[in-house]
């Protein structure tokens, strides 16, 4: 009987270097100042149809005015913790490995396959965008996310919207 090709996730990790530091703080810059600008263009869009609202119907002015903070805020915590986590980066020490997110990749399954051993523990290493190691885990054995902390990018972390 053939096999069977499926779909496995392949954890992604790189060793901290000035290199990558410097190129996970730049995006974690820019994600900043593009909510900065989602921040005034909200400001800028909103504020002339308040008024306007507020000519005609008090009580839903407020309301609106309300949401409008609201997502504000929910922006404002997103740039704040963008910030943080650039803050973070700059702090890690070199040399060390970080998780940088997940891949996919596919294997063939066969009858008699140890499924746990296929299916777990595939990690790609790199250091400055080079392939370094490609690991296998022993079946079972955990991700230590204490060993490796996780670098967020901005695209992992969303506009908040």
């Amino acid at each position: 009987m053939p096999g069977v090709i499926v779909k496995r996730n392949v954890i992604l990790r790189a060793v901290v270097t000035d290199k990558l530091k410097e190129q996970v703080s730049r995006e974690l810059e820019q994600a900043a100042a593009e909510v900065d600008e989602r921040l005034r263009q909200l400001d800028t869009s909103t504020r002339g149809y308040i008024t306007d609202l507020q000519r005609t119907d008090l009580q839903r002015a407020m309301a609106v005015r309300k949401q409008i903070e609201a997502e504000k805020q929910k922006q404002t915590e997103l740039r704040d913790a963008l910030l943080e986590r650039k803050a973070q980066v700059l702090e890690l020490q070199n040399g060390t490995e970080v998780i940088r997110g997940t891949l996919e990749s596919y294997v063939e399954v066969n009858v008699g396959d140890d499924l746990a051993a296929v299916m777990g523990g595939l990690e790609i290493l790199t250091k400055d965008d080079v392939v370094v190691d490609i690991r296998q885990r022993a079946a079972g054995e955990e991700v230590e996310e204490t060993a490796a902390p996780s670098i967020i990018l901005p695209s992992d972390i969303g506009t908040g919207e």
